[in-house]
């Protein structure tokens, strides 16, 4: 068990640690191992396009994760304190996403988003995002409302708050790690989308992971290797994070 275990976890690690490895690599063909550098972290800083890109990815991820915040704060909220006819389906239908193929998100917004001759764009990407990422907030929130003592309400009620001041003073704080986990889990994931980035994006809204793909297509660039390896560490700490918030907010 050990020694298969082992082996599975090798097959996923390791061509990340030799992607990681060659990032170092002074080669520009980046096959062979010709010295140790650095110089082409300071490359991808003098690269137009690739912070172009970044820019486009780092605003549509912050737009999205206000949304996602909102959207799946409200909807929690609805689906926890309300019940009423369909609400087990409701639920069902806004947890589809979390479980659905991208591919066929992708494909269903390109669809819609044609019916509705609506130019793909910053807008269609943001819609598309914040279909997909809303959801992981508002399942790390009801889990949050779910162990919430009802009476932290009842007793702000009974001290002459209104409902919207009961929510914002008393459960709003309550709710803070699942709404931090949330909204870096929703950032983590806009930042990293790329099939429903592919089918919702133009050339001029085209996010890092479109760019990286493009310039992946073209041949090996040791660019590429030093720029996923910033992205793994900013993901692979972004994902501890919300995982240690989430258990906070249980």
């Amino acid at each position: 068990m050990a020694t298969g275990t082992g082996l599975v976890i090798a097959l996923l690690y390791l061509p990340i640690a030799v992607l990681v490895f060659y990032s170092f690599n002074d080669s520009r063909l980046n096959i062979v191992w010709e010295g140790f550098t650095a110089r082409w972290y300071g490359e991808l800083v003098r690269n137009g396009p690739l912070i172009a890109a970044l820019e486009n990815s780092l605003g549509i991820a912050a737009i999205v994760t206000v949304l996602s915040l909102l959207l799946g704060t409200a909807g929690a909220w609805l689906l926890h304190r309300y019940r009423f006819a369909g609400h087990r389906v409701l639920h069902a239908l806004v947890s589809l996403p979390v479980i659905m193929p991208e591919i066929i998100i992708g494909i269903s917004l390109l669809s819609l988003f044609a019916a509705l001759s609506m130019p793909l764009g910053y807008t269609t990407v943001v819609i598309a995002h914040v279909t997909f990422c809303f959801p992981f907030v508002l399942i790390a929130v009801q889990a949050r409302l779910q162990g919430l003592d009802p009476a932290l309400e009842e007793a702000a009620l009974d001290l002459g708050a209104s409902p919207l001041q009961a929510f914002w003073h008393v459960i709003v704080p309550a709710l803070r790690p699942a709404l931090v986990a949330g909204g870096l889990m929703a950032f983590t994931l806009s930042l990293d989308e790329f099939v429903v980035t592919f089918f919702t994006s133009s050339a001029r809204s085209a996010t890092l992971p479109l760019k990286i793909y493009g310039l992946a297509r073209v041949g090996l660039n040791p660019m590429l290797n030093a720029l996923s390896t910033l992205l793994i560490l900013f993901t692979l700490g972004a994902a501890i994070l919300s995982s240690r918030l989430r258990r906070l907010s249980r």
